[in-house]
């Protein structure tokens, strides 16, 4: 049994050799791709571009409300089985870029927990239905992650729930526009530092305990870690601060087999933004500055967290995955 992949090789390797190896079967396959293909699609034109209806939520919003309505990848993700078995933990799974990955990593075969405010169970809920459509596991853990004993019960949760956690996606972020550091009170700094900074150390020191081998944890950082907006003084510093506590820890993970990574998003059509994420008067032209001319959706960031969580990308840690529509990069 040991000659035959030898033997097999040689035929190819002479064939190759000689000239004598046959077109046939290759163009077949070749053409078999070809007939598969999808046709291309413009990025510029793939989705709604500015200008958007005036429009505001009080905090935190809800996906429901939103004119457009973001796309998550609903109708459009489909998966291949790359995350079948695993077990994955996301904050801020609700809506924006933690529903997309949430629907993606599901439709790739892991069963999902998602943390979320209480005010958002209506678009959790939907996410939950979207998970069972897939054959998946939905848990749903809502609570307030600004405060460490929730954090330590969240993660608690999830691995009784899910029977483990491989995957953890430190997502959700609080996000408020503010003209200048006068008008950013210490309630204001301390709420955005607690949910962006303090939440994903307080639920990474939790799960790491129970992480294997393989495992993965991915940190949403943003665009605004290494181009910071003026407007965003206290969450562009979050942000920067996200992107180094994942480099660092990568390092220190590296040796059991963990890796961590960050995603650094750029503009993308959120609830993060009509709830006063974005100054009111300038949020109808939210994205026309980038150079595809728009914001981006939560449904093209998917794709990202479903690399940075499978296999695929095993040599890939302490790194930042930027998307941002052609401006900046980390």
């Amino acid at each position: 049994m040991t000659d035959q992949p030898d033997q097999g090789r040689r035929l190819v390797l002479g064939a190759v050799a000689t000239g004598g190896l046959a077109a046939t079967p290759i163009l077949a396959h070749s053409q078999k791709v070809q007939t598969m293909a999808k046709p291309l699609v413009d990025p510029t034109s793939a989705y709604p571009k500015p200008p958007f209806p005036k429009q505001q939520q009080p905090w935190p919003g809800l996906t429901s409300q939103m004119d457009p309505r973001p796309d998550h990848g609903e109708a459009s993700y489909k998966g291949s089985g790359r995350l079948a078995g695993r077990k994955a933990l996301l904050t801020g799974g609700d809506s924006g870029i933690g529903r997309a990955a949430a629907i993606a990593y599901a439709r790739e075969g892991a069963d999902v927990a998602i943390n979320y405010l209480p005010a958002e169970e209506p678009d959790a809920q939907e996410v939950a239905k979207l998970i069972g459509d897939a054959g998946r596991k939905a848990v749903l853990i809502p609570g307030d992650i600004k405060d460490e004993a929730f954090c330590q019960k969240l993660v608690a949760e999830a691995v009784a729930r899910l029977g483990g956690l491989d995957i953890l996606v430190n997502n959700a972020a609080r996000q408020i526009s503010r003209d200048s550091i006068l008008d950013i009170t210490t309630l204001d700094f301390d709420e955005t530092y607690k949910t962006n900074v303090y939440a994903m150390f307080w639920i990474t020191k939790a799960a790491v305990p129970h992480l294997k081998p393989g495992s993965t944890i991915i940190n949403t950082a943003s665009v605004n870690a290494y181009e910071p907006s003026e407007n965003l003084l206290d969450y562009a510093s979050t942000k920067g601060a996200i992107m180094i506590f994942s480099k660092a820890l990568a390092k220190q993970l590296a040796p059991k087999g963990i890796r961590v990574n960050a995603v650094a998003p750029g503009p993308f059509w959120t609830p993060l933004q009509v709830t006063g994420g974005q100054p009111a008067d300038k949020l109808p032209e939210f994205g026309a500055d980038s150079p595809m001319g728009r914001a981006g959706q939560p449904a093209e960031l998917a794709g990202i967290y479903v690399l940075l969580a499978s296999p695929e990308s095993s040599y890939s840690t302490g790194q930042v995955f930027a998307a941002v529509g052609g401006r900046g990069g980390p």
